[in-house]
């Protein structure tokens, strides 16, 4: 599939370099031409403006700061599925800025498909992700779409709903990363499934 970043960041060089690799043609977008065709150059995609990469990609990766996400998510065209991968966090105390930046773009571009994804970890992490690293997905359609890209970064997709819990997954980032920050470690606070509720699962009996 084509997909467009709109940003040249290292989150969208992160990700962006796994769909090259998985066959998906890529197209960095950013505001600085030299920045978007050095970031491209890399990874063997093609570069353009913010506009350009916006048009181009059947899906489209939010990839910018929190604080000018729903801006320049103004400019994604009706039809296409947009990815935000944003946390806007106060780095005073790690707590959420501006929640529920997802939905605030789907208010502001109702015509897109808004779809949260990869925020619970940083570029380096989705540079080379330990194996079998759930990803949760938040958002009213494309969850398919979506879980594709995630497979093809080397991670399993985890189904959390619609985009009205994406407000949640922001949270639970603002969470994790505080905790990191402060010293702590993230990866054994969930228990294994089973041992979650016990011997019987919701819904089983």
């Amino acid at each position: 599939m084509r997909i467009g970043t709109l940003g040249n960041g290292l989150m969208a060089e992160a990700l962006a370099g796994h769909w090259v690799k998985a066959g998906h043609d890529m197209m960095i977008g950013g505001r600085d031409p030299e920045r978007a065709a050095e970031v491209a150059k890399r990874i063997g995609a093609a570069a353009g403006s913010l506009a350009e990469a916006a048009a181009y990609g059947e899906v489209v990766l939010l990839a910018v700061p929190a604080e000018t996400a729903v801006e320049v998510a103004k400019i994604v065209p009706p039809g296409r599925t947009l990815i935000d991968c944003t946390n806007a966090l106060d780095h005073r105390d790690f707590t959420l800025a501006q929640p529920a930046t997802a939905e605030a773009i789907n208010h502001a571009v109702p015509s897109v498909q808004v779809v949260k994804a990869f925020n619970l970890a940083a570029d380096a992490v989705w540079r080379n992700p330990p194996a079998n690293l759930g990803v949760p997905i938040c958002g009213d359609g494309q969850l398919d779409l979506v879980a594709e890209l995630v497979r093809d970064v080397g991670c399993v997709p985890v189904a959390a709903g619609g985009l009205v819990r994406a407000k949640l997954l922001e949270a639970t980032a603002a969470l994790a990363i505080a905790i990191l920050v402060g010293g702590g470690d993230v990866r054994g606070m969930f228990p294994a499934l089973a041992d979650a509720f016990g011997t019987a699962l919701p819904g089983q009996s």
